[in-house]
């Protein structure tokens, strides 16, 4: 234990009080759900990072998911040949690898873990463990029965989870709204998680198991901080009642797996789509700001950097200070963190990746954390694509969707902050974790 694990422990306190200062009804704050939330994120983390028992179970994780991810492979090869080759890699033919390339070595692996899902959702295991954590959260923090539905599948699925709680979402309550959109925001789905994965493997062995504790830390934190911003003010329909998640079974398994790898494609393309329209417009936005900027520097005499992802690593500077980010790498790491506001966590990874690679990162507990709180889908896109999916499910709440996404969004940065705190307190140099 060093002071960097005692500023992270204290940064825990300062985000909850700076989300505590933006709360819609101060007044209302649940103190229990936010004692049961952060109780639950520290024991976890002090299992994984603290205890050998937990430690072991983490890489096995971490091994098991590379294992399969090493396995996923074997159909981007077949597909792209040389393409697919990771870095470093060599083919049968004894062709060698181009380079990472984003969209022949990492994306085919969402179809892979989307089937994978499927095959798991089938047999029935995946609905037994989210019914585990609904009750968990629904017990202990006291929240709906719908949210801490939605809380748990969101560990494992993306904004298709709100489908699980379909037939509540009319008469939901203003708070339970922007805690559906908060989850949602907070996480990452299992078949993203991969994309990320491969991204950061080859630099950041343990990455798997950390990005798998991450998306479990941050379900509960993400509840805490939606009812810290929209507290309940009302009377949930669920509240107290264990609701369970509406899942349509295909007819076989094959079907499963077809359907599933079809949702694979559809991700894969709107990620591309939102990647190649988010950077091209952030791009023009930086050209119009650097020649505003420009001519401030001229008139002041300065030499300040004008762009978004300057800018807001000045605007998360302070942020990332509380993770327990050493001085050192705080500058970089505030640059990544809060360039996923507007360019998403996937730019975020790989720029991750790049600093690591080019060791521009002088602490392993700046990468940890850092993977962390980056690990959920909290950014301007995402927020539009979570309104529009569960708009389209209860059309009638869209307004009240709509008013409450922007604190949505808020809470969902600030939860994967959180995580990233968490993940510091028990971080230590000698971990075997990195």
């Amino acid at each position: 234990m060093d002071i960097y694990n005692l500023i992270s422990f204290c940064g825990i306190f300062f985000l909850l009080g700076f989300a505590w200062l933006l709360s819609a009804d101060r007044r209302r704050v649940n103190w229990r759900l936010l004692s049961w939330g952060v109780g639950m994120q520290m024991v976890f983390a002090s299992f994984i990072f603290l205890f050998p028992a937990g430690t072991r179970l983490f890489l096995a994780a971490n091994d098991a998911i590379v294992a399969v991810l090493d396995a996923a492979s074997a159909g981007s090869r077949f597909l792209f040949g040389r393409l697919a080759l990771p870095p470093g890699a060599t083919g049968g033919g004894g062709e060698t690898s181009l380079g990472f390339i984003l969209a022949f070595q990492a994306f085919p692996t969402i179809v892979f873990f989307s089937a994978l899902m499927a095959i798991l959702y089938y047999y029935g295991i995946m609905q037994r463990i989210i019914r585990v954590f609904a009750r968990l959260f629904s017990r202990c923090m006291g929240v709906s029965g719908a949210e801490s539905l939605v809380a748990a599948s969101n560990i494992f699925t993306g904004v298709e989870s709100a489908l699980a709680v379909r037939p509540f979402l009319s008469a939901m309550t203003r708070s339970e709204l922007c805690t559906i959109l908060t989850v949602g925001m907070a996480t990452v789905s299992s078949n993203v998680m991969a994309l990320y994965v491969f991204t950061l493997k080859p630099q950041f062995p343990t990455i798997a198991g950390h990005l798998m504790s991450a998306s479990i830390l941050s379900a509960p934190a993400a509840l805490v901080l939606s009812k810290i911003l929209v507290p309940e003010t009302g009377q949930p329909v669920t509240l107290g009642i264990t609701v369970i998640p509406e899942v349509e079974r295909e007819s076989s398994l094959f079907e499963a797996i077809i359907n599933a790898a079809n949702a694979g494609i559809r991700v894969i393309v709107g990620i591309s789509g939102l990647l190649l329209a988010v950077l091209g417009l952030v791009a023009l936005a930086d050209m119009a700001l650097s020649g505003a900027g420009g001519y401030v520097n001229a008139l002041l005499g300065t030499t300040v950097s004008w762009s978004f992802r300057d800018l807001l690593g000045l605007i998360f500077y302070p942020f990332t200070l509380a993770l327990g980010i050493p001085l050192e790498d705080a500058g970089l790491v505030a640059r990544i963190i809060g360039e996923r506001v507007v360019l998403t966590e996937v730019v975020s990874y790989q720029d991750l990746s790049a600093a690591l690679a080019a060791k521009q990162l002088f602490h392993p507990r700046s990468a940890v954390i850092a993977a962390y709180a980056l690990c959920g889908f909290a950014h301007v896109a995402s927020m539009a694509i979570f309104v529009g999916g569960v708009s389209a499910l209860a059309p009638d709440r869209t307004r009240d969707l709509s008013n409450v996404a922007l604190r949505a969004l808020v809470a969902s940065t600030l939860a994967c902050l959180v995580t990233g705190c968490v993940a510091g307190v028990f971080y230590s140099g000698n971990s075997l974790l990195f």
